[in-house]
């Protein structure tokens, strides 16, 4: 296991795909409550064509946890200190949920060390900072558990539920298992960030992708992160919110003809 130590936590990573230099480096940025293992189904997908770096957001996975609040400039600084430590002068860049958040603010604050860009399940500006507190408090009285069955509705269809179940019992597993600091940290970043005036400021080539059903970001979301960016595209694909597991060979394709669709330098 590899880690990077930084002044407050450390961040957990993995690379697949070799070590060839001539392979294009593809990021992947996990969604609030999940950790790197939700990706499984692109690095087995994509590895073959690039050198995939994935990490465990602050207090998910095996990171570790700093003492919330964060914001989503904490999210965004996280990624670019992985990048400088490992050298990466530029990645694609794939995030879901809260990932596509982060996704975003590179794009506004950093878009020259990303190529692509592949926001999915997310929004400019996710839910309410009342909503936010709400799911803080109930994380603070009753602790994670409790919200495993509304989580599970949100994430997956029924049909998914049924067809797949050890899949959804995996997720969900580690759901269980994230840091109460570090799922409260980031329900603090979410209850603050808001991107909608700054989305005309990413220029990179970025692809929105949205799961017909995601009652959490529905496909408008998505449109509207498409139509405000400079060079945005949307596409919807059968699923709820955590679409890159229900519709995994579909969004396989979709990536993959993205990221191959144009140049990486903006």
């Amino acid at each position: 296991m590899a880690y990077l130590e930084l002044p407050s936590h450390r961040l957990h990573y993995r690379i697949d795909g070799g070590t060839s230099d001539d392979k294009p480096w593809l990021m992947f940025c996990n969604s609030l409550g999940t950790d790197m293992h939700m990706w499984d189904a692109q690095v087995d997908a994509l590895s073959a064509q690039y050198r995939i770096l994935r990490y465990d957001r602050r207090g998910h996975g095996r990171s570790s946890a700093p003492l919330p609040p964060y914001s989503l400039d904490d999210l965004g600084g996280d990624v670019l200190a992985l990048l400088d430590a490992l050298d990466i002068e530029q990645t694609h860049f794939c995030g879901l949920s809260i990932g596509g958040l982060t996704g975003q603010w590179l794009g506004v604050h950093a878009g020259k060390r990303l190529g692509n860009v592949v926001l999915c399940a997310t929004a400019a500006k996710i839910g309410t900072a009342e909503g936010w507190a709400a799911r803080i408090e109930a994380v603070r009285t009753g602790g994670l558990g409790a919200l495993v069955p509304a989580t599970a509705e949100r994430w997956f269809t029924s049909q998914f539920h049924a067809s797949e179940a050890q899949a959804v019992a995996s997720v969900l597993d580690a759901f269980g298992a994230i840091s109460p600091d570090g799922y409260v940290g980031c329900c603090a970043a979410l209850a603050t960030a808001d991107l909608r005036k700054e989305l005309e400021r990413i220029g990179n080539p970025l692809l929105a992708i949205s799961g017909q059903d995601d009652p959490v970001c529905p496909p408008s979301d998505l449109e509207n992160i498409a139509a405000g960016a400079r060079r945005g595209l949307h596409v919807s694909l059968p699923g709820r919110h955590i679409v890159n597991m229900e519709s995994a060979p579909l969004f396989n394709a979709v990536l993959l003809e993205f990221l191959g669709s144009g140049p990486a330098v903006c």
